[in-house]
């Protein structure tokens, strides 16, 4: 249990403090939008995903039906988005491009990943 407790404070801190910066400061949003732009700089965060979601699964695969569960998905998200970013860049710049247009859809995405952070700080304890 220790393990989902540590992850579940880093995942909530991380979704609560991205978002919220992305949510306050629509130009760092828009920044990082374009920088997906660039397929050297996807294959980097591509990367970066791929440890994070490894890392998360490695130590904390578990399939339960309380909350952890929600730590186990995001470690698959992760995981897949860097398979994505890493072998077909083109396909994640497209999803960038065509999601981070819509800014309705992303200001919703956004406050989703705050509640979620939120709650996950919350139930971690």
């Amino acid at each position: 249990m220790e393990i989902s407790i540590i992850l579940a404070k880093f995942w909530g801190w991380f979704m609560v403090i991205s978002c919220l910066i992305y949510l306050l400061r629509k130009k760092s949003l828009q920044e990082m939008i374009e920088l997906a732009k660039n397929k050297d700089a996807v294959i980097v965060f591509g990367y970066l995903s791929l440890i994070l979601g490894l890392f998360s699964l490695i130590f904390h695969n578990l399939w339960v039906k309380d909350w952890r569960v929600l730590i186990t998905i995001f470690g698959w998200i992760a995981l897949i988005k860097g398979i994505i970013g890493i072998g077909f860049t083109e396909l994640a710049q497209k999803w960038t491009e065509k999601i981070g247009t819509n800014a309705m859809l992303m200001k919703i995405l956004l406050i989703i990943g705050i509640l979620l952070g939120a709650w996950l700080i919350w139930v971690s304890g």
